[in-house]
């Protein structure tokens, strides 16, 4: 039986096991097993990976997408070795371990079917929220999409603003405000980020990677300001998709 199985923690309202599971039972995949693997410290990913010898791919959520690099043999170049950050491992038979990064693709995929419905805005920009693992597969994808970004964290830097410093200017020249930080997700619903949310307008988009709840009390507030937006499901999928291709690809 082939195991696949996420790592990080908390795991407890994942949506990955889930998801595979119905796959599986879909598209009659009988040899294949999804867990849900929890790892309060990475310091202990090496004997995970001994105490489940039928492992042969993981994900990796919050907060190991950096620290996980240090156990890796190998980076694919073109995504987690760019990025600096993973999110997909493949573990080869005869036990290398390579690092991949499929958030960057379900992002930048879903952020480009979205902004294909709406009207064409010119000279786009935006804040991204949060300088964590999936926020850097967030930059890459800007960048590649050639907007520009400003990066917003509780820990401000010569790189990155504080909120406190988000102006009503800073505001309304970034139309899009994405949101790359866990905060809001369930069960923690009555959280958001902590921008200035009266500066928002109908000319904006709010994009949050969290998917649960459907609808973040971020995004509530963008729409109650008539603001466009859009949740993280759909990034999630296309993550999950290009993570069960790189699995079973003969490289």
């Amino acid at each position: 039986m082939k195991l696949f199985a996420l790592i990080g923690f908390p795991l407890k309202h994942s949506f990955s096991k889930k998801y595979f599971t119905e796959k599986f039972e879909q598209q009659n995949i009988a040899d294949c097993q999804y867990e849900l693997l929890e790892l309060p410290d990475c310091q202990n990913f090496p004997a995970l990976i001994a105490a489940h010898p039928n492992l042969v791919g993981l994900n990796v959520t919050i907060p190991h997408k950096q620290q996980v690099i240090a156990f890796l043999d190998q980076l694919d170049p073109a995504s987690a070795g760019r990025i600096g950050a993973v999110n997909t491992i493949k573990i080869l038979s005869d036990g290398r371990r390579i690092g991949y990064n499929t958030d960057y693709y379900g992002f930048k995929t879903s952020l480009e079917n979205w902004l294909n419905t709406l009207p064409k805005i010119d000279n786009l920009k935006a804040l991204v929220l949060g300088n964590g693992g999936a926020a850097k597969a967030v930059l890459a994808a800007l960048a590649d999409l050639q907007i520009g970004y400003e990066v917003v964290s509780r820990q401000p830097s010569e790189q990155t603003l504080a909120y406190k410093q988000l102006t009503k200017e800073i505001v309304n020249t970034h139309q899009l405000v994405i949101n790359t930080s866990p905060v809001g997700t369930f069960p923690t619903v009555a959280e958001c980020p902590q921008i200035p949310y009266e500066h928002l307008t109908a000319r904006h988009l709010l994009y949050d990677l969290v998917y649960n709840p459907a609808e973040t009390l971020f995004l509530q507030k963008g729409k109650e300001k008539g603001a466009g937006t859009h949740n993280g499901l759909a990034m999630l999928q296309l993550q999950a998709e290009k993570a069960w291709e790189i699995w079973n690809s003969e490289s």
